[in-house]
């Protein structure tokens, strides 16, 4: 099932927020955990901030006019826009096991070599929320990624990017 949700940000455009109510989410016990307190703090302690400065700011006279107020609308709308992603994000999650096996699949650290330059890359598959390329961390559900899942040693594989197709080998699965 899927819904948007549509608010107006400060110039007037409307911005649309797409949230996929049943697409499962690939998370580790680690991020699940960093996930539900980020989820804890914004329904505590932000939410209350956030009505707090909306008081505040109503106070200061003329709501037309009011840009304090305008701002606080507008950065309780973000927090309960937050909300609402992080609880169906963490009640659709799978948590994933470092899984064991000569297999691919999410949670798998693999080493791949791209056929002609001899450069090897050490990558682990996660889900699209955890994805990281700066930390060697490739979603399941980007091209390469998937293009891996499945797969097992000295398997090879061909991933369409911009500058043509690439082919890359899995040297290792850890």
């Amino acid at each position: 099932m899927r819904f948007s949700l549509l608010r107006y940000s400060s110039n007037q455009k409307i911005i649309i927020n797409t949230i996929m109510s049943n697409e499962t989410q690939y998370l580790t016990k680690e991020k699940f955990a960093e996930l539900e307190k980020e989820l804890e703090y914004l329904k505590s302690e932000k939410r209350k901030d956030v009505v707090e400065h909306l008081e505040y700011s109503k106070k200061l006279g003329d709501l037309s006019e009011n840009a304090e107020y305008h701002q606080a609308r507008e950065e309780q709308a973000e927090v309960e826009d937050r909300i609402g992603r992080l609880e169906v994000l963490l009640q659709n999650a799978i948590i994933i096991d470092t899984p064991t096996g000569d297999v691919v699949t999410v949670g798998t650290t693999l080493r791949i070599e791209r056929n002609g330059d001899n450069k090897s890359y050490l990558y682990t598959i996660v889900g699209s929320e955890e994805a990281d390329m700066s930390h060697g961390k490739i979603s399941n559900l980007s091209p390469l990624g998937s293009a891996l899942i499945g797969r097992k040693k000295g398997e090879s594989v061909e991933v369409p990017t911009p500058k043509g197709v690439m082919k890359y080998t899995i040297m290792t699965i850890k």
